[in-house]
């Protein structure tokens, strides 16, 4: 596996194939940037109304974003500009990973070297230094030399702007499979957050499980009920969805019950305006033993190095409508119930279910909040499961 343009030499004869949407999938919008083209998982509008740097750091983050196309190509490189994200006082991430599946089955996996850095100073406002670096080359030898489909998975939390596709063959855009297309918006978790690769993101994994075109509208620390992103679900073509819905707005504390239910209804009622029969699975949170009756907000928990996280705000208060994870599952179990009665389309799943006490103690959360890889896997297995298997809610008869 080689990441830079050393390796860029005459040995090829290259075919220089722009990157157009019709090579992506995975995205909502697409923004032509001094360098290339930069995929964004918010529509422009709703990008204008983002109140802060988180969401705008996360929705250009290309989790779920892949070239898809077709080639009898052996070599293939992808030049980009990722810009990575780091923590003042905590060592550089690693290389945002680029995985490529041949014909579905992932075959090699590459990295971009340097980049832009944006460095988080202060984990509670999101403050950042954003320092320039260069681009660099994703490379990948020794591809099957027979016609096959080939996607391109972007490294999920590293902000990537596409410059140029190089192949040692003719590309052209892979026909349509004919799967549905599962959008679904969620947490950090949903993003991906430590996740190994970006096939290994649980969304990515159900996907596959259940045989379904994914969207992947998982915004770590940005799932608010926003309703700029529930018009983008509403505006956007899907055959299944699915809403996690908790987590943040707990560890963010940013409404009161009060609030909350009308907040869920008129996300809901957004929802439908676009997608009035679209089956729609409402997923409360996964298992965090750190929120479950404890309100926010979280704060980070630097302990020796090792960065946890714990929450800040006071049980009692949950009387005075204070949010934690069980008050939330409780409401939205009631909000789903009641609206089925008239929406036989809406569904409601409780999040222990795909991560719960069994999960959590032989996958604990490494930082109190976060799944590890092997978790991720859990939880997809689980989705797959109850989600996609036939009778459940978003059944496709394909999985």
């Amino acid at each position: 596996m080689s990441t830079d343009h050393e390796n860029h030499t005459t040995d090829h004869h290259w075919v220089t194939t722009p990157v157009t949407a019709d090579l992506l999938r995975g995205f909502l919008d697409l923004e032509r940037t001094p360098y290339g083209l930069l995929p964004h998982r918010l529509p422009a509008q709703a990008r204008r109304q983002i109140p802060d740097d988180q969401l705008a750091m996360a929705e250009a983050q290309p989790s779920g974003v892949r070239l898809v196309f077709r080639t009898r190509a052996t070599t293939v490189e992808l030049d980009t500009l990722p810009t990575k994200r780091a923590y003042r006082g905590f060592p550089p991430p690693a290389d945002g990973v680029y995985d490529l599946l041949v014909d579905g089955r992932l075959a090699a996996q590459a990295t971009v070297p340097g980049g832009n850095v944006r460095t988080i100073v202060d984990m509670m406002t999101q403050s950042a230094e954003l320092t320039e670096g260069p681009s660099g080359t994703a490379r990948f030898t020794g591809l099957p030399a027979r016609d096959k489909d080939v996607e391109i998975w972007l490294p999920h939390t590293e902000t990537t702007e596409l410059i140029a596709l190089r192949t040692d063959a003719p590309v052209e855009p892979a026909p349509d499979g004919g799967r549905s297309v599962w959008l679904h918006h969620g947490s950090s978790i949903s993003h991906g957050s430590n996740a190994a690769h970006p096939t290994g993101t649980w969304p990515a994994l159900a996907a596959a499980a259940g045989g379904v075109e994914l969207v992947n509208l998982g915004f770590g620390g940005s799932a608010l009920l926003d309703p700029f992103t529930a018009r983008a679900i509403r505006d956007t073509p899907a055959d299944l969805i699915s809403l996690k819905i908790g987590i943040n707005i707990v560890n963010a504390d940013v409404m009161r019950l009060r609030a909350f239910g009308p907040a869920v209804d008129g996300f809901l009622d957004t929802v439908r305006e676009g997608h009035p029969a679209t089956p729609l699975l409402v997923v409360s949170a996964l298992l965090c033993p750190v929120q479950e009756d404890t309100p926010g907000p979280l704060a980070p928990d630097v302990d020796g190095g090792t960065l946890r996280f714990k929450a800040t705000g006071d049980p009692a208060e949950r009387a005075a409508g204070r949010l934690t994870l069980n008050v939330i599952r409780d409401e939205l179990a009631r909000i789903v119930a009641r609206r089925a009665a008239d929406d036989p389309n809406l569904h409601y799943l409780d999040g222990r279910e795909l991560y719960g006490e069994k999960d959590h103690a032989e996958f604990p959360l490494p930082d109190g909040v976060h799944p590890d890889p092997a978790g991720h896997r859990r939880i997809a297995e689980n989705f797959a499961r109850l989600a996609f298997a036939d009778g459940g809610p978003l059944t496709t008869g394909t999985g």
